[in-house]
């Protein structure tokens, strides 16, 4: 009696290098009395031919041919990108056909043994690796892509950022991910960009690369043998490596000036140490303005003792460990949708927000 046959289907990660298989793979092509595939000229095919293993091209093979084939030696099959999902499932349909005697019999007692192996897996992040190259082909192919620059998507940028925070403020997870695969395709579009310079030009990999050494060289307690009490060290730490890396001679060099107001002051705040409260001879009474009703008479305050009192307030937060941005953000939120709550049970056009607010109703100061 002859030797049963054996069929394996190998499966393969499309986004790594084709020939990086696992110690398994390897030996079972290397044993292999026949690899076919639709196309050996390409994929894992021209790579295995090019490490010396010959590969078949069968471009018109069927799930019965491969059976046929296997039923006395040992055929590997590699599937492509895809998985070669139809060539499986009429395998698989024959298989079954087979197995009832309805279908056409490839010998008796000969039906190959079949396997499927995986021969590379996707390893965590391999998904990037596809945004890079839609993102690529998408500068070739697509009208608007190929006319973007870093200039005309800082917009899309700072959109999809403040996108990305509403999710995490609201605790929608589902529109969290969707959000951070906004913010990531800016960062994936930038960095396509900058690889098409024709001077200075850099990828997506040099941008990883360099986070990489920085979050490497600023955790020394981590990746050294450098030892920390607490997060206060972790911190003086990473701003003493910043100062060094940057040659800053200034506690404030750095800080971006367009940030947010309140986020600048914070900032500014921090690195100076500031904890006292604002100084009233500097202006007028700080305490007292922050106390004035909006309605109220305002006549006495002026934009720099406004500015006063929301520095001591945002160093007062800062000192506590706030986030005076934050605060604020949730404040207005709920301002919102306090009015809102109140303009529909008004029966209020929501759309020009004209409705009576009476004391019941958001705080007293909204403005049409």
């Amino acid at each position: 009696m002859a030797a049963r046959g054996r069929l394996t289907v190998l499966l393969t990660s499309p986004r790594l290098p084709a020939a990086l298989l696992t110690a398994t793979a390897w030996r079972v092509v290397h044993e292999a009395a026949v690899v076919a595939t639709y196309d050996a000229e390409t994929g894992l095919g021209a790579a295995l031919t090019g490490e010396g293993v010959p590969v078949e091209t069968w471009s018109t093979a069927t799930g019965a041919d491969l059976l046929l084939r296997a039923q006395d030696q040992h055929l590997v099959w590699l599937a492509g990108d895809d998985g070669d999902q139809e060539l499986t499932r009429a395998l698989a349909d024959e298989v079954v056909l087979r197995a009832d005697g309805a279908g056409p019999q490839v010998g008796q007692g000969t039906s190959p043994e079949i396997e499927v192996m995986v021969g590379s897996f996707d390893p965590p992040g391999a998904r990037l690796l596809d945004l890079r190259e839609v993102m690529h082909r998408l500068r070739r192919e697509c009208p608007w892509d190929i006319k973007q620059t870093h200039g005309s998507l800082v917009r899309h940028l700072v959109e999809e950022t403040y996108e990305t925070i509403e999710a995490i403020e609201t605790g929608d997870r589902d529109h969290l991910r969707e959000e951070l695969g906004d913010l990531l395709l800016q960062i994936m579009f930038h960095a396509t960009i900058a690889s098409e310079h024709s001077d200075e030009p850099f990828d997506i990999d040099d941008v990883a690369a360099e986070i990489v050494d920085k979050l490497v060289r600023r955790h020394p307690h981590v990746f050294t043998d450098l030892e920390v009490t607490g997060i206060e060290d972790v911190e003086a730490n990473w701003e003493t490596i910043k100062s060094t890396e940057k040659s800053r001679t200034s506690p404030f060099d750095g800080i971006p000036p367009g940030l947010p107001a309140l986020t600048l002051a914070a900032k500014v705040a921090a690195r100076s140490g500031r904890r006292e409260a604002p100084d009233p001879s500097a202006g007028s009474d700080v305490t007292a303005s922050l106390s004035l009703p909006v309605a109220g008479d305002v006549t006495a305050l002026s934009q720099a003792s406004l500015g006063e009192a929301l520095f001591a307030l945002v160093a007062q937060a800062t000192t506590a460990g706030l986030d005076p941005e934050l605060a604020l953000r949730e404040r207005v939120r709920r301002e919102i949708e306090q009015h809102n709550e109140h303009a529909e049970t008004a029966g209020a056009d929501l759309s020009t927000g004209r409705t009576d607010l009476s004391t019941d109703g958001p705080t007293p100061g909204w403005r049409e």
